[in-house]
């Protein structure tokens, strides 16, 4: 039998990963939203990453949309979460693109995100190859590079963050829910006392952070609400922001909550939310899935208003 030559095996191979850097149509109807949704991959040392994307309908050829980055929390891929926040219906109604990286089980068992492990640099490799997914979509889908927002649920909040202050000139708002705040951790074990609001980010100055929106149930019994807090005090006192008053405030028989706002001067550092009743999962998500709470404010609508306001000029 004869065996084929290294040269036939190398262009194989080129196919294979020309073919993996290309999305893919998803022939099953997207999550919560008419339009498309899209597979595709980059490639990085570890082997391939997959993505997905929502793109509403009718969008016109050479028209730029606003980009939002959506990052799934433990025991949850792309399309669960897309399916428990509903964001792609908030896209589809205000046109804009929803970018979810998907954490392969290899590597982290639960799906969760490495954001603690800075110590080895496993997590700025899963920042970096997210961050090869964005480039990919601006390139592809001309998704407007002056309009993208990050956010995340507990883990995906987490490596949000870290996406955020590791690129902050690529992103103009970032959103955290039931996340930890960057520099609380640098391992697995110090992950643990950060999630339970025992361990204190290290503050540095830092204004050119992205305005951050904070959403954490008070009933969380997985991320401590200790962190909610703690994030937004490291973003006003990096910026040498003021804490405004808190308002309370409650949207028909949805759980209430409590919106506190830190400012520089006139400029909107970060935004605290504070949902009573809330435990850990996507306050107003849709209902019978995991980690999401019907009956909380709906934090995909605040967190794309959030993302908008910051996108005006």
């Amino acid at each position: 039998m004869k065996q084929p030559s290294w040269a036939s095996l190398l262009g194989r191979n080129a196919q294979l990963l020309q073919r993996a850097a290309q999305p893919l149509r998803d022939r099953r109807k997207p999550p919560a939203g008419a339009g498309s949704w899209l597979m595709g991959s980059v490639l990085t040392e570890a082997g391939p990453r997959r993505y997905w994307l929502y793109r509403p309908e009718g969008v016109r050829f050479g028209e730029k949309l606003p980009l939002m980055v959506m990052l799934h929390g433990c025991h949850q891929d792309a399309k669960s979460f897309a399916e428990s926040t509903r964001m792609n219906a908030v896209a589809a109604r205000e046109r804009f693109l929803v970018l979810y990286p998907e954490q392969p089980r290899l590597a982290n068992a639960q799906g969760c995100w490495n954001w603690f492990d800075t110590q080895s640099g496993r997590a700025f490799s899963e920042a970096a190859w997210i961050m090869r997914a964005v480039d990919q979509v601006c390139v592809l889908y001309a998704a407007d590079r002056e309009r993208i927002a990050v956010a995340g649920l507990s883990a995906g909040a987490s490596m949000a963050a870290l996406l955020a202050t590791r690129y902050p000139q690529r992103f103009k708002a970032l959103a955290m829910h039931s996340g930890v705040p960057p520099g609380a951790a640098t391992s697995a074990v110090g992950a643990v006392g950060a999630m339970q609001g025992r361990r204190e980010p290290q503050v540095v100055p830092a204004e050119a952070w992205p305005p951050l929106m904070v959403i954490h149930g008070e009933d969380d019994g997985v991320v401590s609400a200790r962190n909610a807090n703690a994030a937004a005090q490291m973003w006003s006192q990096a910026a040498g922001a003021r804490e405004g008053a808190p308002l309370a405030q409650q949207r028909g028989k949805r759980y209430p909550m409590t919106v506190t706002h830190f400012k520089r001067s006139r400029e909107l550092v970060a935004t605290l939310v504070q949902v009573g009743g809330l435990g850990h999962a996507w306050s107003g998500g849709a209902a019978q899935k995991r980690f999401s709470d019907a009956n909380g404010p709906d934090a995909s609508r605040m967190v794309w208003r959030f993302a908008e306001k910051q996108f005006s000029p």
